[in-house]
């Protein structure tokens, strides 16, 4: 099949014409936050290539013999709005089907069967979390994409339990984790049950860095009809 230009999720290299994310990011700066335990941020506008970039930073890492890496969406939690208990159960259950796909990590799966349902949710998602960096060989990198997608009470509980557990990385909790979405995190208004507004910040106060990911540059869309050009044959006129 030849290959084609992709407008809708993940960038799959067999099958798209793209740039690697390592020339529209700061690999270096990112990796040397990770050495340094460091929780942060990555924003971006949608369409701009932020989830392949995450993918392609997880694979790096687990191709390394520092960390294990593990990629996680939480967008399906956002229908939970308020209610922690459904919201944070969501994570969990997405956090262990993630970490069976990607590392073939199937302890997670059961210690969520057999344990978190006696676990208050206020305090599940840390627990998993702290158990998986117990059991596990390497310190764990976690990227959590579409964390702005989520509402209320269950962000304010999503932020507050990674905090809770930071002081315990990267033994018991993982080594960094970078939470991304479209917004930085000082932008967020969150609107608890309660009536109560809570900043982003104030809620994720353990953040160091905000990094964002900008939108194709002329460059880049000149390289990737280049690559189509080079595929196929067919020259586009130049027009910037």
């Amino acid at each position: 099949m030849e290959k084609f230009f992709n407008t809708a999720g993940p960038i799959i290299p067999e099958d798209h014409y793209y740039i690697p994310s390592f020339e529209r990011i700061d690999w270096h700066e990112i990796q040397h936050l990770i050495a340094q335990k460091r929780y942060f941020l990555l924003h971006a506008p949608r369409q701009t290539g932020k989830t392949s970039a995450l993918l392609e930073m997880m694979h790096a890492l687990n191709d390394g013999s520092e960390y294990i890496s593990l990629y996680i969406n939480v967008e399906p939690a956002q229908v939970s709005r308020n209610n922690i208990e459904a919201g944070i159960a969501t994570i969990c259950d997405v956090l262990a089907y993630m970490a069976e796909l990607y590392l073939q990590e199937e302890r997670l799966i059961i210690w969520k069967q057999d344990i978190s349902t006696s676990i208050q949710p206020e305090e599940r998602l840390r627990e998993m979390l702290s158990y998986w960096s117990r059991i596990s060989h390497k310190p764990i990198v976690l990227f959590i994409d579409e964390a702005d997608a989520l509402i209320g009470d269950t962000l304010v509980s999503l932020l507050r339990q990674i905090r809770s557990g930071y002081t315990q990385r990267p033994n018991a909790f993982p080594q960094s984790i970078v939470l991304c979405g479209l917004r930085d995190i000082k932008d967020y208004r969150i609107h608890i049950s309660s009536g109560e507004i809570i900043t982003g910040g104030s809620a994720f106060n353990i953040k160091s860095e905000s990094f964002r990911m900008g939108n194709f540059s002329a460059d880049d869309i000149r390289q990737l009809y280049l690559q189509h050009t080079q595929t196929t044959g067919q020259v586009f006129e130049e027009l910037i």
